[in-house]
């Protein structure tokens, strides 16, 4: 046993000899294990969450959905930008696009993006946890969890080896995807009266799988194409936008094919999940 454990360091202490010096003392970095303790954290309260609210009534946080809600609003405005004007908006090819391992003032902007994406995504477990405050159990499907639980721990890798270039193109989709479904979400927690606002909820579903399909598109340049950027997390991307793609689109189907023909309430879509205005 303590021979497997020294190989198993020696040969991540490989693995770190390829990872960004410019990353190594930010805040989480240094290692992965804080980023995999707050997921399995987060599994946990998923599992044990309905049984502790069993005999409780459910918490009324209406203000605190509206803070939060209009916080994130603005975080995901700003990683959108931040993406947009430190590359994409600014030279990068949506083809080979290299990391830029400089400490050149738009290489380090793109880096700090990436870690403020990483980040986010932490934040974004409190999605789950207000919907179990809330009793709103449905809600918290595998789809939901599933995507909320393996984004923070996959994108530490991916600031610490590749923070910038051709992997930040979905990260730039998603910011966007998620500065509208957080307005979205923001003013159904207003309540019944800005449901005539609302009539957009079956096209953000649509939004969510044209992401994925722009990411499939996108990664699987990398299966032909000679680029100065790590195939492993080309394939990883593609294997992600491919798994979610199949979620979301039976999520679409179970939602607006198949049950079209039953009243359907209006609500914000939580990351392929209907919730229901308070």
């Amino acid at each position: 046993m303590a021979g497997f454990i020294l190989n198993a360091q020696k040969m991540w202490d490989e693995v770190l000899i390829n990872a960004d010096p410019r990353v190594e003392d930010w805040f989480m970095m240094s290692s992965f294990v804080p980023s995999l303790v707050i997921c399995v954290l987060y599994v946990i309260i998923v599992l044990l969450g309905p049984s502790l609210m069993a005999n409780r009534k459910p918490l009324d946080i209406k203000n605190v959905l509206l803070v939060y809600n209009l916080g994130m609003v603005a975080l995901s405005t700003y990683i959108f930008m931040e993406f947009l004007l430190s590359g994409w908006a600014t030279g990068y090819s949506l083809h080979c696009q290299p990391v830029d391992y400089s400490n050149s003032k738009a290489a380090m902007r793109m880096a700090s993006a990436c870690w403020w994406f990483y980040i986010s995504k932490f934040i974004e477990l409190f999605d789950t946890i207000f919907f179990i405050m809330r009793k709103k159990f449905r809600q918290v499907s595998f789809l939901h969890v599933f995507h909320h639980g393996i984004m923070p721990f996959s994108w530490w890798f991916g600031v610490k080896f590749v923070p910038g270039g051709f992997g930040t193109f979905h990260a730039l989709l998603n910011s966007f995807i998620h500065l509208m479904m957080y307005t979205y979400y923001g003013l159904a927690a207003l309540g019944p009266q800005y449901q005539k606002y609302l009539w957009w909820k079956k096209y953000m579903t649509k939004m969510q799988l044209t992401q994925f399909i722009l990411c499939l598109i996108h990664a699987s340049q990398l299966l032909y194409m000679d680029c100065n950027y790590p195939t492993l997390f080309a394939y990883w991307i593609a294997l992600y936008a491919g798994i979610f793609l199949v979620l979301f689109a039976n999520f679409y189907h179970q939602s607006y094919i198949s049950h079209k023909s039953k009243p359907q309430s209006n609500g914000a879509v939580q990351n392929g999940v209907k919730e229901k205005s308070n």
